[in-house]
């Protein structure tokens, strides 16, 4: 009979952890989908007029927040800029003393540089935020030409015509963290 009992209250515990979980879903959300850098990313968004959901969405995908990383092919920090197009962004937007160090290890630095990039991919897609995105991962030549050829238009709807299965599953990555983003951080 003892051994019922508890296992009734233990049964009862568990339902009020899980209904309380429910209930307080957006704490376990925000858990589970955290905005790090919010203060860089706001910063650099606001300097360059991209939306801080997108930009904190493709720290998501490319790095979960972690600086220090390099990619296998050689992309450094937060944002996951190769060294050539990082580059590139410092010469075109007129940084000062950035070097690979700094972009892999500071995450102010790789926020901002990466923003301006997106910005830059942005204007060339002439608002397009889904094909900029594209672009960030494969490259802005890629992109232009499949735009070009037909063989996406630059929308979500048909994003399963890009041609490279990793841009595609980026996108779509990018995509749902941004979504994630704007319905737990409205106000960001």
């Amino acid at each position: 009979m003892r051994i019922r009992m508890k296992k009734r209250y233990l049964l009862l515990a568990i339902i009020a952890v899980v209904g309380l979980l429910f209930l307080k879903a957006d704490w376990l959300a925000k858990w589970m989908y955290p905005i790090h850098y919010q203060a860089d990313i706001r910063a650099s968004a606001s300097n360059y007029g991209v939306e801080p959901h997108l930009v904190a969405a493709i720290i998501r995908a490319e790095s979960n927040y972690s600086t220090g990383r390099q990619s296998s092919k050689g992309a450094l920090g937060l944002m996951q800029l190769m060294p050539n197009t990082a580059n590139w962004v410092v010469e075109r937007a007129g940084f000062q003393a950035v070097d690979e160090e700094m972009l892999l290890h500071r995450a102010d630095v790789s926020i901002e540089v990466g923003t301006w990039y997106l910005k830059s991919l942005h204007d060339q897609f002439d608002g397009n935020a889904i094909a900029a995105v594209a672009a960030y991962n494969a490259g802005p030549g890629h992109v232009r030409k499949w735009l070009d050829a037909g063989t996406w238009d630059g929308q979500m709807k048909s994003v399963k015509s890009v041609p490279f299965g990793e841009t595609r599953h980026y996108v779509q990555r990018v995509f749902y963290y941004y979504n994630k983003y704007k319905d737990l951080y409205p106000s960001f």
